[in-house]
């Protein structure tokens, strides 16, 4: 690349994975009512839009759900791990305290370069503040080829006595391959946090002395989380699109983190945007966090929906509270 040259990042595969248990609401309806929690299909989908989600099996860390997508976003961008040169792993649900899970997912992916790779850790909004990290660093020269990957498993961080959080999370990962390039493609991005709002969406046990301290599992207040989330995205959303000189007339699809149907359906329609410009997957996938936005992203590339030249806006809002968006051309 000429130095001469304007420097972007453009999003050229995307990948994901699935773990192969799909629990139904059924299912958990029913493996709930063995430990005296009451709900059922109905309640689930009238709240939150779900119907299944994917468990991973005993034994399958973060890193195991993000290496088969990691693999295919490079087979989609025809790249080889060696053209790999920075990898960042958005996940609340690492394999251990340290190393990073994107050092281990390095390893498992056999590259042994020296460049860097390390883990974001925004929740929800991780794979939109990963994101755009890694444009950063590419716009300053310091990577050519990353990968971008949020891989979560959020089952081990459940409370499956508490039907109100337990019944909304997933676990799965989605990649993409973003380069350096001489044409537009991540035309803007913005990221934002308020720590006063920590306590309406945490988990807020960690490890010391050899023991965990405090509890491991999800809390949540899903009435204030819901209030705050649809009026920051849109904010957001608005905002990246003044920055990048677009309005909301300019988008094809809108990929929202994939949390709540109603807080989908609210956002869409305050951008002015219809039911069939909102990529939903909430309804298979559960809320896999910052697995969420990939995913989606990467099912509507492989069902034919996105393609070359859309325009997509993508945001999260999570614990924190964090929250982010950016819009790219693919």
């Amino acid at each position: 690349m000429s130095p001469t040259l304007p420097r972007y990042s453009r999003i050229t595969g995307t990948g994901s994975h699935l773990p192969p248990r799909r629990v139904t609401n059924d299912d958990l309806a029913r493996q709930l009512a063995a430990r005296g929690v009451e709900t059922s299909d109905q309640w689930i989908v009238e709240r939150t839009g779900i119907r299944a989600r994917h468990f991973a099996d005993e034994g399958v860390v973060c890193s195991d759900l993000a290496l088969p997508a990691a693999r295919a976003a490079l087979a989609a961008a025809g790249r080889q791990t060696d053209d790999v040169d920075l990898i960042i792993v958005a996940t609340s649900t690492p394999d251990m305290v340290f190393p990073s899970t994107a050092t281990l997912l390095q390893a498992k992916l056999g590259i042994a370069n020296g460049s860097p790779a390390f883990d974001v850790q925004a929740v929800c909004s991780g794979f939109i503040y990963a994101l755009t990290v890694a444009d950063a660093l590419i716009r300053t020269g310091s990577a050519q080829c990353a990968l971008v990957i949020g891989s979560e498993v959020f089952s081990r961080i459940l409370d499956f006595d508490d039907r109100t959080t337990c019944v909304l999370f997933g676990d799965g990962a989605g990649a993409v391959v973003l380069e350096a390039s001489n044409e537009p493609g991540l035309l803007g991005t913005e990221l934002h946090a308020d720590g006063r709002h920590a306590g309406i969406l945490c988990t807020p046990g960690t490890v010391a002395g050899g023991k965990v301290i405090g509890d491991p599992t999800l809390k949540m207040d899903g009435q204030a989380v819901f209030k705050l989330a649809v009026g920051v995205l849109e904010d957001v959303a608005r905002s990246v699109l003044a920055k990048a000189g677009k309005t909301e007339a300019d988008i094809d699809f809108l990929i929202p983190h994939q949390a709540n149907i109603r807080i989908m359906q609210g956002t869409a329609r305050k951008l002015k945007l219809p039911a069939d410009k909102l990529i939903v997957t909430v309804d298979e996938h559960g809320n896999t966090s910052a697995a969420s936005i990939p995913l989606a992203l990467d099912a509507a590339v492989r069902d034919g929906r996105i393609r070359r030249g859309h325009t997509l806006m993508l945001e999260g809002v999570g614990g924190g509270f964090t929250w982010g968006a950016a819009l790219l051309e693919l």
